[in-house]
């Protein structure tokens, strides 16, 4: 009977640490930030798990060639703002989250929490 429970301790233990890193891995910001630039494009991917993925166009000096910033969007909410502002220029708010085990919390490392206007001056 003794062994019994160990190996139920250990089959808890397996799939309590696992559970532990990803809550930790999510909740647990490697960087935070702000990225400004022209709001290329936001759509719903994924077979299983749907999260928003888009594209932010960096301009750094006129004339030179825009970087692009990939980022994810969990909330439906924040992308539905995102989404009211396309094609103009915003600034999102991120948090880096590194180290996630699959694709399936989002393609990037990068999990905008908000968005804000910014106004282009004449």
């Amino acid at each position: 009977m003794l062994k019994w429970k160990h190996v139920a301790l250990a089959g808890f233990i397996s799939c309590l640490l696992p559970a532990a890193y990803v809550w930790l891995a999510l909740h647990w910001s490697y960087s935070k930030g702000e990225r400004a630039g022209y709001l290329q494009k936001l759509s719903n991917k994924g077979w299983l798990c749907k999260t928003w993925e888009g594209e932010l166009s960096l301009i750094s000096l006129p004339g030179a060639m825009p970087e692009k910033f990939l980022f994810t969007v969990r909330d439906d909410e924040v992308a539905k703002r995102i989404n009211a502002l396309a094609g103009q220029r915003v600034s999102l708010v991120y948090e880096q989250h590194k180290g996630l085990p699959t694709s399936c919390f989002g393609d990037t490392e990068y999990f905008v929490t908000n968005v804000v206007t910014v106004k282009t001056q004449p």
